[in-house]
């Protein structure tokens, strides 16, 4: 099965319907079709983050977005633990000139280590590391 990794700036599109990326990330996960979704606590950390101040609507829908996700058999959620994080914190160091965020640098070495070069991201700072961001005009 294809897989792709699904980044905080999807899941926070899918969230809000009023995201400049909205439509643009509904429109790409159904020209996609079936695949494994694969995502890091880390991800859904900022996600929660993100959506925790814009009201009590986007508050809940973040929760759901993150229930649905972990109860979803075809969505792999990795764990952080401390070597991600060490590793993370290492591979931001040497990337400081780019303004990658440190989940984006966590999120990129988790890319790697899985084989996936495709993600679901508008983000640019994943196609200066070589992935395919999926939301974006290629």
């Amino acid at each position: 099965m294809r897989r792709i990794f699904l980044d905080t700036s999807y899941l926070q599109a899918l969230a809000d319907e009023r995201d400049d990326l909205h439509d643009r990330a509904v429109a790409v996960s159904e020209s996609n079709g079936f695949y494994g979704g694969v995502t890091t606590e880390m991800v859904l950390t900022e996600l929660l983050n993100a959506l925790s101040n814009r009201g009590e609507y986007l508050w809940q829908v973040a929760i759901e977005i993150v229930e649905a996700l972990r109860d979803d058999p075809n969505i792999e959620i990795i764990p952080q633990t401390t070597d991600q994080f060490e590793n993370a914190i290492k591979f931001y160091q040497q990337r400081l000139d780019k303004g990658y965020s440190l989940t984006d640098c966590a999120s990129m070495l988790v890319m790697k280590e899985q084989g996936l070069w495709e993600i679901m991201t508008y983000d640019r700072h994943f196609t200066q590391e070589g992935f395919n961001a999926l939301l974006r005009d290629n």
